[in-house]
């Protein structure tokens, strides 16, 4: 498939309801409003196709970059184009399939992490914050995390919202998964109140840190 038929085939399929929501969610108008289980349909057919996932990212169309990390195998990417792939997203949805579909796999994410944490784009922020999340969780050993929580409570206030959403990420899992730090993650997300007022569904978690913390606490008998 080329570039030009895969970018016909998900006009054709465009919805305006769906590009109506996703311009309610700050999305560019460089979209179609193609539901996801249709490019999830149209990568199934591709399966794997590295230059084509570059390509289809390069249009800067939503959907096509959506794709794009549905063909693209993270391991065939170099450090330098993985960097250049996170400074060129604009769209949450697009940042955070990123992150799980592509950063989350790379071998050499962790040699981008910090540089994230501390970028002064946005997108790259998030990015870097949610590895830093990922290893608070998952492979903690190396990190300072006392550190960790000096910096969200000083920089987290006046972070863009893009990054406060991992930064609070990472807050909730050290409250979650460190005992011995929990009351000082729940003292700062108190104290800042970031997504106190966030509207939740019923059934879901706030994503108010302490409400969050709590609640995963009590369901793992910690």
């Amino acid at each position: 498939m080329t570039v030009e038929e895969a970018l016909a085939k998900l006009e054709s399929l465009g919805n305006e309801k769906v590009r109506a929501m996703n311009k309610k969610n700050g999305a560019h108008d460089n979209q179609f409003g193609v539901k996801m289980g249709d490019i999830r349909s149209i990568a199934s057919k591709i399966k794997s196709d590295q230059q084509l996932g570059l390509a289809l990212w390069d249009t800067g169309n939503i959907e096509a970059q959506l794709l794009a990390m549905l063909v693209m195998k993270p391991k065939l990417l170099s450090v330098g184009e993985l960097d250049r792939l996170v400074h060129s997203v604009n769209y949450f949805w697009v940042a955070d399939w990123l992150s799980s579909y592509i950063i989350k796999e790379h071998p050499q994410k962790e040699e981008l992490r910090e540089a994230w944490m501390n970028s002064g784009y946005p997108w790259a922020a998030r990015a870097g914050w949610s590895l830093t999340a990922g290893r608070v969780t998952r492979e903690p050993e190396g990190l300072d995390i006392p550190g960790l929580l000096d910096r969200i409570e000083s920089e987290m206030p006046t972070a863009p919202s893009e990054a406060q959403w991992t930064m609070n990420t990472t807050l909730a899992q050290i409250g979650i998964h460190f005992p011995e730090l929990r009351a000082r993650a729940l003292a700062i997300g108190e104290k800042l109140g970031i997504y106190r007022d966030y509207p939740v569904s019923k059934g879901c978690t706030s994503p108010f840190a302490p409400i969050w913390i709590n609640e995963m606490v009590s369901r793992q008998g910690k």
